[in-house]
């Protein structure tokens, strides 16, 4: 007999100890899991006693709902922090920027993104790396080392438009030092020229940023080196050192110029003023000895003799003012020495020699005998003249 024939084998099958039975009945099993929700939601599970059909199950799925509602409703709440701005797509699109504060959004429906656009940030460019050698407009070669800091201005432009605008940054600053570096020579860039590459770096830089829409603002540009290769230093350092010698003898030869030229010009100016004084005193002595000429030449014209005899006496006095010793009638053997004691008693006053008070009649007496004596030898000798 087969083993699947009725009566055989006890009516069992290959597959297990199960009765000759037909399928399973599909409203049974529907009946059976509503039951089981019942009773999990207040329902009874077995059919002991009336109840409202469907009573128990909507309830429960009403409160589900509400709960879920309730956490998807809280889970929309954020907070923006300050100095920070909150950037809201809806379905992937732009919808809004949100200042600090609480905030709201339908979650799974609009997104949120925060971005900090207080915060300066900075990009370091040129450290140890050949990005920060540059060719200089007189084919040098300059080692260059700056810091850009930067914020974000629109968050928007910062999320969307640009994928990297930080890697953006850092080519555009490249960019625009190498074009700047390449318009200057190397004297220039290590020396006074620093300050201005740097704030032409800096306008340049946002110019481009802005172009290209990234959203950051550039708040500083540092140039911390700009030296020549470390492998030409030493060179460059003989050549600086050359330079400030140079100015430093300059500036010795200008202050030595600036101190001789005055006392050049001043003393050359004294020995004009001194000339001009000397020819023009020399100059009215002239006058004055042409115009007492004519005088006299008036007063001659008038009376001959008497003119010859007055500047006869006027010549010897002063003559014989200015010397101290005279000797009288040499020719005749008869020499008579004056002594002119008014003269020597003026010096010994002036070198304070004291003088007995009772030599004053005395010293009168003696001079006005030898004016006498003078006097009469004239005479004399005009006679024999005559």
């Amino acid at each position: 007999m087969a083993w699947n024939e009725p009566g055989g084998s006890n009516n069992k099958d290959p597959w297990g100890n199960r009765n000759n039975q037909g399928p399973p009945d599909l409203d049974e099993v529907i009946k059976k899991l509503q039951a089981k929700f019942g009773g999990l939601f207040g329902g009874k599970g077995g059919g002991g006693g009336p109840r409202i059909p469907g009573a128990g199950g909507s309830i429960g799925l009403s409160f589900i709902a509400l709960v879920l509602a309730a956490i998807w409703a809280l889970s929309g709440i954020y907070i923006v922090n300050e100095g920070k701005e909150a950037v809201v797509l809806r379905f992937g699109e732009f919808q809004s920027i949100q200042p600090p504060g609480p905030h709201w959004h339908p979650r799974f429906i609009d997104t949120v993104e925060i971005v900090d656009v207080s915060n300066v940030r900075s990009v370091h460019i040129g450290e140890g790396s050949q990005e920060a050698l540059m060719l200089t407009q007189d084919e040098n070669i300059v080692d260059m080392e700056f810091v850009v800091q930067y914020n974000v201005r629109d968050s928007r432009r910062f999320l969307y438009h640009v994928r990297d605008p930080e890697v953006s940054l850092k080519h555009v600053t490249q960019s625009a030092v190498r074009e700047i570096v390449g318009n200057n020579d190397m004297e220039h860039i290590i020396t006074e020229g620093r300050d201005k590459i740097a704030s032409e770096a800096w306008d340049r830089i946002q110019g481009i940023l802005d172009s290209y829409e990234t959203g950051l603002q550039v708040r500083g540009f540092n140039m911390q080196k700009a030296q020549p290769p470390r492998q030409v230093m030493a060179a460059f350092d003989d050549v600086a050192a050359a330079r400030e010698d140079r100015e430093k003898y300059m500036n010795q030869a200008m202050g030595f110029a600036n101190n001789i030229l005055p006392r050049a010009e001043g003393q050359a100016q004294r020995f004009l003023e001194e000339a001009k004084a000397y020819r023009d005193q020399k100059i009215a002595v002239a006058e004055g000895d042409a115009e007492r000429f004519t005088d006299v030449l008036v007063e001659y014209k008038k009376a001959p003799a008497v003119t010859r005899e007055r500047l006869y006496l006027e010549a010897i006095e002063e003559i014989l003012g200015k010397t101290s010793k005279v000797m009288v009638d040499i020719q005749n053997g008869n020499n008579l020495m004056y002594l002119p004691l008014d003269q020597i008693m003026k010096r010994s006053k002036n070198s304070d020699t004291k003088v007995d008070s009772g030599s004053g009649p005395f010293q009168q007496q003696v001079e006005d005998f030898g004016l006498d004596q003078m006097r009469e030898r004239e005479n004399r000798s005009r006679e024999e003249r005559q």
